[in-house]
């Protein structure tokens, strides 16, 4: 309670950095270069345009997936698929095994789709260091003449 406000993995200012954050901001450090941050607050990455989210959009305090199968994978799923038909050039980085079902949702012809290891403290070790996501999203944005994503 208090720590999500709604934009994945992203927590309020004064919320200590949860560790899957962490790890993100480890990977963008090593990746990129940028120090880490102070704060786990990302909406300056949604005011970029970075649209973080989760396929289930609630949890029970400390009960990862407990509301899993409970409908908000219809939403999620449409949000997807919409953004996927609708748009060009997104990038779309699929974290975790759950977050790689949706790539047949994706039309890889027209978005570049990352996959790797979800950063949680209990997997990033397994593929997500190294993944070098954050710097290949920006070369593909570069390549298509779009501002890239200061992380």
């Amino acid at each position: 309670p208090g720590q999500y406000y709604g934009v994945c993995f992203s927590v309020p200012e004064g919320v200590a950095i949860p560790g899957s954050l962490f790890n993100m901001f480890k990977e963008i450090h090593d990746d990129l270069g940028k120090p880490i941050p102070a704060s786990g607050n990302l909406d300056r990455w949604v005011r970029q345009g970075v649209f973080p989210l989760n396929s289930v959009l609630t949890v029970r305090a400390h009960e990862t997936g407990s509301h899993r199968n409970m409908g908000w994978e219809v939403f999620t799923d449409a949000v997807i698929r919409k953004l996927s038909d609708e748009r060009e050039n997104l990038v779309f980085m699929l974290w975790g095994s759950y977050a790689k079902e949706k790539i047949a949702l994706i039309d890889a012809r027209k978005h570049l789709v990352l996959t790797a290891a979800h950063p949680s403290p209990r997997s990033a070790d397994r593929g997500f260091f190294g993944c070098r996501h954050f710097s290949r999203a920006n070369a593909f944005l570069r390549s298509k003449g779009i501002r890239e994503i200061d992380w």
